[in-house]
């Protein structure tokens, strides 16, 4: 193993990577720059981008799983997705590109996985099978990775182009004949209540499946 540097420092210099140039600059590469140590340092600790990536996503996950723990659990299971799902996007949202970052990696430490068997064991005894609680946990995830990269790609590009998102010109340029679909983009909104709105309705479904 390479001397002088530890996992630890590689994810938290590639967190800060990610932060200041985003998702497309962050290799090996830029990181042993960044770090000032040779790229063949860093293969001791992750092998490629992948593994890096993987490790990051670790991070953030303990991160939630800290944050989980000081929240009280609830009246039940709807409390507790909602909770996680909060937690989950304000912690994406610390990150440039930060739900970007976390699509398709795998948690490598499984202290990490086994913090979820609390919220499953208080499921069980109200009778959601684990396999449902799961599920639900996956459900959750993917919106809320969706709604993170698409809120987080939107205000990018807003911020590189005021007018990409002109809704005082979008009448014009829908024309004739969309008399709804107007009305409904101005009264869309952004951000916070969108997202515990659209919670709302991934909850409602899940709570409304036979048996769970």
């Amino acid at each position: 193993m390479a001397k002088g540097i530890t996992r630890e420092q590689i994810v938290t210099a590639a967190l800060d990577l990610l932060d200041n140039e985003g998702m497309d600059a962050l290799t090996v590469r830029a990181l042993a720059s960044r770090l000032d140590v040779r790229a063949s340092a860093l293969y001791w600790h992750v092998r490629n981008k992948q593994e890096l990536l993987d490790e990051m996503a670790t991070e953030v996950m303990r991160r939630v799983a800290g944050a989980l723990a000081a929240v009280p659990p609830g009246d039940g299971r709807r409390d507790g997705l909602t909770a996680y799902a909060g937690v989950l996007r304000s912690e994406y949202l610390l990150h440039r590109d930060g739900a970007r970052m976390f699509s398709g990696t795998r948690i490598t430490d499984p202290a990490v996985v086994r913090m979820k068997e609390p919220s499953f064991a208080r499921w069980a005894a109200s009778g959601w099978r684990p396999a449902d609680a799961d599920d639900a946990i996956d459900l959750v995830t993917a919106f809320v990775v969706g709604f993170v990269i698409e809120e987080q790609e939107m205000r990018q590009a807003a911020g590189a182009d005021p007018s990409r998102y002109p809704i005082d010109q979008r009448d014009a340029w829908l024309g004739e004949g969309a008399s709804l679909v107007k009305e409904a983009g101005h009264l869309h909104d952004e951000g916070d209540r969108r997202f515990q709105r659209l919670l709302g309705m991934i909850l409602d479904g899940i709570g409304a499946r036979p048996g769970v």
